[in-house]
């Protein structure tokens, strides 16, 4: 194994910690204001904007159908409504009702207090902005060669398939 290699699966290990880490938190967070995860996920798409199912599915990368789910469940407890869509008269638009936005917001400040206390042990472990950079800078890069390397094998395998 080239030692880059060796030097990307070393950051693998850590990368999917953190996801889990991440996942942990906002299933937490959302627990302790009486949400589940993706509850509070589509709620969150619904409160930036009143929105369709399908539209708040397609922006937040997840199957119609279980979109749908939530949202019903959401109107059902009553932290969401339906509103009627302008554009479309079948597709209604999920709202979040007074209760749903104080959920949002007290949820919201329950996680800017999380990151602000894990910027400061951050800080304290003597990571600056500067480290913080960097290591935004390597993830970033991981994702774009990551994204080239299967756009180029989708590529390959359509041009292999057409021949």
């Amino acid at each position: 194994m080239s030692s880059s290699a060796s030097a990307f699966t070393s950051l693998v290990a850590p990368v999917a910690a953190l996801q889990a880490e991440l996942l942990y938190t906002a299933q937490r967070v959302a627990e302790d204001h009486g949400l589940t995860a993706a509850r509070w996920q589509v709620l969150s798409a619904a409160g930036a904007e009143p929105s369709s199912v399908a539209d708040i599915a397609h922006g937040l990368g997840l199957a119609r159908q279980s979109v749908q789910r939530v949202a019903d469940d959401l109107v059902a407890a009553g932290l969401a409504t339906w509103a009627p869509n302008p554009r479309h008269a079948r597709a209604k638009l999920l709202v979040p009702s007074t209760t749903g936005r104080q959920k949002l917001a007290d949820a919201a400040a329950a996680q800017t207090a999380w990151m602000v206390d894990v910027e400061n042990r951050m800080r304290a472990a003597s990571l600056d902005g500067s480290a913080i950079a960097t290591a935004v800078d390597v993830l970033n890069t991981v994702i774009d060669s990551s994204e080239e390397h299967w756009a180029e094998a989708t590529e390959t395998s359509e041009a292999d398939s057409r021949a």
